[in-house]
C-alpha cells in the first residue's frame, strides 16, 4: 500500500572498511536530501538512526532549525520535507514506532550496491509495495553497507542500482532518491492504472 512506506537511513550498525561494526557520521546533506525525496514520494517516515550522542545532536538542530526555528519562515518547502524526519539511535527503536503508528510489524526491505543471491526487482518490488497489506520500511546503509544481522531480520533484498559503467559507487542520497522512484514514482504509478 502506497500510503504505508517508511525509509530508514542506518549510521549504526554500519560495516566499516575492515568489515567490522561502526557508527557513521550524519551529514547535512543526507538529512535534507533524502526528506526531501520522501516527502516528494509522499513516504509517511524518513528516520536516521545514529546511536552516537554527538551526532544525534548535530541531527536534532538541523531538524529544530528547519522545523522549528527560523529556517521554517525562511523556507516552508524545507520545513515541509524535514517534518517528516525522525531521528532514532536503534533499528529496533524504529521496528517499534512504525509498530505504533500501523499496529503490524512492517515488512523490511534491504538495499546494498552489492550482488546478492536471492533478490527482488524493482518491478517485482513495486508489484509488492501496491498489494502488500503491511507497512513496508526501505533501509539504506551508509559506510561499507548494513551488517549482516540486519540482512537477516528483512523480508525482502532490492537488487542493486547499475548504471551502464563499471563504476558503481553513488551517494546513499541519490540511491535513495532513483530506489523510490523506481518503485513508487509517477512513470511506474501510470502503468498500473
Amino acid at each position: 500500500m502506497l500510503d504505508k512506506i517508511y525509509v530508514a537511513l542506518i549510521h549504526y550498525p554500519i560495516l566499516g572498511r575492515e568489515n567490522q561494526i561502526i557508527s557513521t557520521a550524519i551529514t547535512n546533506f543526507d538529512i535534507h536530501d533524502i526528506a526531501r525525496s520522501c516527502r516528494t514520494y509522499n513516504v509517511k517516515n524518513f528516520y536516521i538512526v545514529c546511536n552516537l550522542p554527538a551526532q544525534k545532536e548535530i541531527a536534532k538542530n538541523v531538524l529544530k532549525y528547519w522545523i522549528e526555528g527560523f529556517g521554517k519562515q525562511y523556507n516552508p518547502n524545507r520545513n515541509d520535507a524535514l517534518s517528516i524526519a525522525r531521528l532514532k539511535s536503534y533499528y529496533e527503536d524504529v521496528l517499534q514506532d512504525i509498530r505504533s503508528i500501523e499496529g503490524k510489524d512492517p515488512k523490511v526491505v534491504f538495499t546494498s550496491a552489492k550482488p546478492r543471491e536471492n533478490i527482488v526487482s524493482y518491478p517485482q518490488m513495486s508489484h509488492i509495495i501496491r498489494t502488500e497489506e503491511s507497512p513496508l520500511l526501505i533501509l539504506f546503509g551508509t559506510g561499507w553497507g548494513m551488517p549482516e544481522e540486519i540482512r537477516e531480520t528483512c523480508s525482502y533484498e532490492l537488487e542493486p542500482i547499475r548504471g551502464f559503467s563499471d563504476f558503481n559507487h553513488l551517494s546513499v542520497r541519490a540511491a535513495a532518491a532513483i530506489t523510490l522512484d523506481r518503485l513508487i514514482g509517477e512513470e511506474v504509478i501510470k502503468t498500473i492504472k
